[in-house]
């Protein structure tokens, strides 16, 4: 893998049904719940769903609480901390794309319960893509690698998605933007860091 920017495209990762549910906020799903479920992956599958994702290599110095990744640095102590014993990080954004969002957007105004299971199917969506692509990571880096770890999550400001974003030009390359409240768009999308191991590194 190299340090320079690249963009892959995922084929639709299996569907995970207890995950939806799970999202939506639905301990005991009943008959009528379910068909419902198959009615909107029906209608998700024929959306234009695109899994993309963009990333790249980037070296890493740690010093106290700040983490310097030559693009750019940020401070956080409990991404620091998530980052300790590694010496470089992938860098990744991933969307499922816009069509998702079209929907959401028609069934708030029909169908509400409709739209409460399509926010959740493109929840899981969005979750399955980043899993599939941190699966390929240990392959390529020939590194172990660490949890994702995500802007807005614990003390890692979202602020950061603006480094993010221009470091990895999302917008051009997957159609990622970031409004001023620091939101992305697509809504069912992610940027993250993942920690590369340093090499010898023993568990």
């Amino acid at each position: 893998m190299s340090a320079v920017t690249q963009t892959r495209a995922f084929p639709s990762p299996p569907v995970n049904r207890r995950e939806i549910l799970r999202y939506a906020g639905c301990a005991a799903p009943d008959a009528r719940l379910d068909a419902l479920l198959d009615d909107c992956l029906r209608e998700v599958q024929g959306a234009p769903l695109q899994y993309g994702v963009c990333f790249c290599r980037l070296p890493l110095r740690l010093s106290g609480e700040t983490c310097d990744f030559g693009a750019f640095s940020c401070r956080s102590a409990q991404l620091a901390a998530c980052l300790r014993d590694c010496d470089g990080v992938v860098v990744f954004a991933a969307t499922v794309g816009v069509g998702i969002d079209r929907l959401i957007a028609k069934y708030s105004r029909l169908s509400p319960a409709r739209a409460v299971l399509l926010q959740a199917v493109g929840a899981e969506r969005i979750e399955a893509l980043c899993d599939r692509f941190c699966e390929t990571l240990p392959a390529e880096t020939q590194r172990r690698t660490r949890p994702r770890f995500s802007p807005g999550y614990g003390d890692l400001p979202l602020t950061v998605q603006r480094d993010i974003m221009q470091t990895l030009d999302c917008a051009r390359r997957i159609g990622l933007t970031l409004n001023e409240s620091l939101l992305l768009s697509p809504t069912k999308s992610v940027t993250a860091f993942v920690g590369l191991e340093c090499a010898g590194q023993a568990r």
